[in-house]
């Protein structure tokens, strides 16, 4: 990867942005030395361990990072016997107690979702919970050790209280005595060399007897440790040094505990390093709302409103840039207008970003290449201390650019051969162009060269785009317009300024006719590309609004024919157990009547007896396992493609496409395409009814009647004509509801149409479409 293309590119920036998310100063110190992957595997492992992250914060909101801290160096120290200090010892207890928290977290988050980099990252964690206990039995969070670390420390420590209160006690009998009042310059007692002492004035210094230790500076103050007290401070003095003998004993044992799981730290802190990067790196994402992209190793770059990610997201203009598909070179072309030098450094950024394992920010979709080498030769090149000038700099940079550049490279040149003769500057351009596009680079050159808007189309697998100016504001929209040439806007901006229209026809006639000619071109180009990118996004909007019914409709389907088996295979059981019991009866009825017969109580003759349950067994409903099929007989036919049916479950119309199986046809009713047993088929016509092809036509089959009419783009009155014949079909079709899309445009076809249907006799009602069937660009009519 070349060094000077990510300075140029300013990835520098993009470390210090990440860095404010990284909650320790291990993830700080791993966001120091990102650096782009040019290995495609690790790029995905990169992205992948970003994309758990991102998920992780998006389901849960915080991840419990705090009471991280680089260990390493303490770590170090215990393995070559050195005594680590209290505060190191704190911090290596409070990273073990942190990552036994970040452990269980994860091994919830895990259990929940499936994160196979985080599973892996929370089974290489063993936090050694011995030696956290150890150190916090012994160290308190403030960094003080512990009565309780040993029972020689909480006895000596007892000696120091019981020593300090005697000394304390003898000192308040001097300082309260009245004979003592005048001689002190303060009733109090005080710390000096670590010894207790009481502020005497300079005149009465020998009165108490005992050891100097300080004086004020004005030397009138002389803090003095009395005779009396001084065998006591002796023996607390002696008590200290103890205190710390056994301090050090106890630091020097932990030190040696930590030195015996030393191993088991460092992959600690190396798990911890790089969990607190990734989930740095997500939180950075969400900051910016970028995307995860997909990763290729073709050299090919598709994004979506990409936007640069040092610019205010309120600020940026987004755009789409496409790299390596149809083309591998994009020469943007126009004036010095500004958003030329963006354009390339967004697309170069947001490759470094990704490579980087970053996600970037771009609208879900975008796809982003791994190249082996990002060449940039952009901004002024002119170099004071060589002597050499812009064209002589940007010349220097170019050659070495050549040298290396090869068919797994991204090269960036922003105004390609400005700084020499026009003529000479845009032929080198050209030959550079050839070069670099030739060996198989992805290439974006910016140029203002009016000779290099030809170049995009003389070649194959190079194209022309510019920067959209408006000349209304006098500025560049910074909207990207690819397969569009940049034109010169000079004549429209000095007309706007004032400029005389005299002064500025007379330069156009300076202006050769066939540049003339390209101009208005380009001109033409630019407005239909607005509206191919407007017709564009709303058809993709429909697209999305017809995907979304079709798989409601197909689940409403599914579930429909789910609930009727359950309903038949019910209503046959409990048509069964009737069945069942009224036999039963039956029998019961004729069982009872023979013993009559044969109690000789009632005469009654044995063809009577069959007669009479033959009655009864007729009388009984029998069970059928045939669900909802017509009880009258009916004569059999045999379907063919494009016969019109009725579904009889549904007691709709529609029309067979094609057979499935022995059984089964595929049916066209409506907009939905659906499997149908042959049982639930009725016949309407054998041949698909053929009629003169109408002057207006309604979308979908010529034979049948679609839920919806399509009124975009046609004009006002045949719009009308349309309406009127549609209504009239969905009457006879016995529709409910239909849908008429009107678009929203200027709103005249939609009041045309609307104006409509309040005067026609059969429509009850109508609305706007909801949010999810396409808003005011719908009219929902409702029949009577």
């Amino acid at each position: 990867m070349n060094h000077k293309a990510i300075d140029t590119l300013e990835f520098n920036k993009i470390r210090n942005q990440l860095m404010a998310f990284a909650a320790s100063n291990l993830g700080k110190e791993r966001i120091e030395n990102l650096f782009p992957s040019t290995n495609y595997e690790e790029v995905i492992r990169l992205q992948e361990e970003t994309d758990e992250a991102a998920t992780v914060i998006r389901l849960k909101g915080h991840v419990p990072l705090g009471g991280i801290f680089n260990i390493l160096p303490a770590i170090k120290r215990s393995e070559i016997g050195g005594m680590l200090h209290v505060d190191e010892l704190v911090q290596i207890a409070s990273s073990i107690r942190a990552s036994r928290q970040l452990k269980k977290y994860l091994e919830e988050v895990t259990d929940e979702e499936n994160l196979p980099i985080l599973t892996e990252f929370h089974e290489n964690m063993n936090p050694p919970y011995e030696l956290e206990r150890s150190i916090s039995s012994s160290i308190s969070e403030n960094g003080e050790v512990l009565d309780s670390a040993s029972e020689k420390l909480r006895t000596l420590r007892t000696q120091m209280r019981t020593f300090e209160a005697r000394v304390r006690e003898k000192l308040e009998s001097i300082i309260r005595s009245s004979s003592a009042q005048k001689m002190l310059s303060d009733a109090i007692i005080t710390i000096r060399n670590d010894r207790f002492v009481i502020p005497v004035k300079q005149e009465y210094r020998t009165h108490f007897g005992g050891m100097v230790h300080d004086q004020s500076s004005s030397g009138q103050t002389l803090f003095i440790e009395p005779q009396p007290v001084v065998q006591l401070n002796n023996e607390l003095h002696q008590a200290k040094i103890k205190e710390q003998l056994e301090i050090e004993r106890i630091l020097t044992e932990l030190s040696k505990e930590t030195a015996a799981y030393s191993e088991e730290l460092k992959v600690l802190v190396e798990t911890l390093r790089e969990l607190d990067f990734m989930f740095a790196k997500a939180k950075y994402g969400a900051a910016m709302k970028a995307t995860k992209p997909a990763i290729n190793k073709e050299g090919r770059i598709r994004l979506f409103k990409a936007r640069h990610p040092f610019i205010p997201k309120e600020e940026v203009v987004a755009n789409d840039i496409e790299l390596g598909t149809d083309f591998t070179t994009i020469v943007i072309t126009g004036p010095n207008t500004g958003g030329k030098t963006v354009t390339l450094k967004t697309l170069g950024l947001i490759t470094l970003m990704a490579q980087a394992g970053l996600h970037i920010p771009a609208q879900d979709g975008s796809e982003v290449a791994v190249f082996q080498s990002i060449f940039a030769d952009i901004g002024d090149e002119q170099s004071i201390e060589q002597s050499l000038s812009t064209f002589s700099s940007h010349m220097v940079n170019i050659v070495e650019i050549l040298n290396h550049v090869d068919f797994k490279s991204l090269v960036l040149f922003d105004e390609l051969g400005a700084g020499t003769d026009p003529q000479e500057g845009a032929a080198l351009a050209m030959a550079i162009l050839d070069e670099v596009h030739n060996r198989g680079a992805r290439v974006i050159a910016t140029t203002h060269y009016p000779e290099l808007k030809a170049y995009g189309y003389n070649r194959e697998g190079v194209t022309n785009a510019s920067v959209e100016f408006d000349v209304e504001t006098l500025s560049p929209t910074y909207r990207l317009l690819i397969g569009v040439p940049g034109r010169s806007n000079a004549f429209e901006i000095s007309k706007r300024l004032g400029l005389s229209d005299r002064i500025i026809e007379r330069a156009k006639s300076q202006i050769h006719e066939e540049t003339n000619k390209v101009d208005n071109m380009i001109a033409s180009l630019e407005e239909r590309t607005k509206l191919a990118e407007t017709e564009e996004k709303e058809a993709r909007e429909y697209l999305k609004l017809a995907e979304k019914i079709h798989a409601d409709l197909q689940k409403a389907m599914v579930d429909y024919y789910e609930k009727k088996d359950e309903l038949y295979e019910k209503a046959r059981l409990e048509a069964k157990s009737i069945i069942k019991h009224a036999e039963h009866e039956a029998d019961e009825i004729i069982k009872r009547l023979r013993q009559l017969q044969l109690q000789k109580s009632v005469e009654i003759k044995e063809h009577e007896l069959i007669e009479a349950k033959k009655r009864l067994e007729e009388a009984v409903p029998k069970s059928k396992n045939k669900t909802s099929i017509p009880t009258d007989k009916k004569e059999v036919h045999q379907f063919q493609p494009g016969d019109e049916v009725k579904v009889i479950s549904f007691d709709q119309k529609g029309h067979l496409i094609e057979k499935v199986n022995d059984h089964e046809w595929q049916v066209q009713i409506g907009i939905l395409k659906m499997k149908v047993n042959e049982k639930d088929l009725e016949i309407i016509h054998s041949k698909p009814k053929v009629e003169p092809k109408p002057i207006t036509t309604i979308k979908g089959k010529e034979y049948h009647v679609g839920l919806e009419l399509d009124l975009r783009g046609e004009r006002f009155e045949d719009a009308l004509v349309k309406v009127e014949k549609y209504i009239d079909d969905a009457l006879l079709a016995g529709y409910p509801r239909v849908s008429i899309i009107h678009g929203k445009g200027t709103g005249a076809l939609r009041t045309g149409v609307q104006n409509y249907l309040k005067k026609h006799r059969q429509v009850k009602s109508f609305h706007f479409g909801s949010a999810n069937e396409g808003g005011t660009g719908v009219t929902v009519v409702e029949f009577k």
